[in-house]
């Protein structure tokens, strides 16, 4: 039933649960026939499940930049759009492209689009939910995510061949026909001899705790982006630090902020950290210079190459992360944004 509700609630054909987002990125690449050797473009800011995938079937990770808004350059895929067939795009901490300008990119050089949707479930692009774009949309409920079952995901597509084969290889032991947002029998009967099993289907217990977060995913969207929007005020105009702007096409799900401290020495970024911590709040930088937590990068994935890339690392060496649970109040919300004001004001001053 969750399938067919998640698949409804989205407007997409066909929908698989499974075990978690990134076992859905992998399957997406599978099910497209994506094996050992070949290229897929991909965002240099993402998380590791997302070059990880990649890597899972034998495939080669081709980085693509970031923009000061935080998403992946389109002059830069326009650029490398010759070195692969397909692209798994990242709408990395929730801020989405310009999806039209991208789409006409990947179709003008035959590339078909897997949208990571792990941080953009509820979001949408000129009215157009975020996994309606690509020829896959795949997420993730994992603990931090806007549905949460500790870990679990779906895969959608109005593709029938790719939805089978996602559906054999999640491990369907020819039970097939017991998935309710699923292509007919007729889709199954040659793939079903020449797929892999790769057990990775959601279970029952975590279907039935999703079921009830899917029909107030529109209510926790409005309570984060109220959250979201007090930090933002907050943050206004203050010495240093840069906001990233929203686009008026995009809908988005505020479940956790970002700004830049762009061109910061880094002990001073770090002096930002260290003192916002002393006050209870806490940042995370994806300029360290290990990675930490969620914020590796491109260049911290060693078994993927990569040439440098000189404009995203000034972009990532000055990002800045903070996550925004319902469990803040807006009042919470307002006095973070004061602490981060003073300090990043203070040490700024200070320089």
């Amino acid at each position: 039933l969750l399938e067919q509700e998640f698949a409804a609630s989205v407007g997409a054909r066909y929908c698989l649960g499974v075990a978690s987002g990134g076992y859905a990125l992998a399957t997406a690449l599978r099910a497209l026939q994506v094996g050992p050797g070949d290229a897929v473009l991909t965002n240099a800011f993402t998380l590791a499940p997302v070059p990880g995938s990649i890597a899972a079937v034998g495939a080669r990770p081709v980085f693509v930049g970031v923009t000061e808004d935080l998403v992946i350059d389109l002059a830069d895929l326009e650029a490398k759009a010759d070195q692969a067939k397909v692209l798994m795009l990242s709408h990395m901490r929730g801020h989405i492209c310009d999806m039209q300008r991208l789409m006409e990119i990947c179709d003008a050089a035959g590339i078909t689009v897997i949208e990571d949707c792990a941080h953009t479930m509820g979001a949408q692009w000129d009215d157009q939910w975020s996994g309606r774009f690509g020829r896959v949309g795949c997420y993730s409920t994992q603990t931090y995510k806007h549905m949460n079952s500790g870990e679990g995901g779906f895969l959608i597509t109005d593709d029938a061949q790719v939805m089978a084969r996602a559906i054999m290889l999640s491990g369907s032991y020819m039970l097939y026909e017991k998935h309710l947002a699923a292509p007919p029998p007729a889709a199954f009967e040659t793939l079903r001899y020449e797929t892999p099993n790769i057990s990775g289907r959601m279970d029952h217990l975590r279907a039935a705790i999703l079921r009830p977060q899917l029909r107030r995913l529109e209510a926790q969207c409005e309570a984060w982006n109220s959250r979201y929007q007090t930090v933002e005020a907050g943050l206004q105009e203050t010495p240093g630090l840069s906001l990233v702007p929203r686009p008026a096409a995009e809908k988005y799900v505020g479940s956790s902020i970002q700004f830049l401290l762009l061109d910061w020495p880094p002990d001073a970024v770090q002096d930002v950290l260290t003192r916002c911590a002393g006050r209870g709040v806490e940042l995370k930088w994806f300029g360290g210079a290990e990675p930490s937590g969620f914020t590796s990068r491109y260049d911290s994935w060693r078994y993927a190459e990569s040439a440098p890339m000189p404009k995203s690392d000034r972009i990532l060496a000055g990002l800045i992360d903070m996550r925004i649970p319902l469990t803040f109040s807006l009042a919470d919300c307002a006095l973070i944004a004061r602490i981060i004001r003073a300090e990043v004001s203070a040490v700024y001053q200070a320089a």
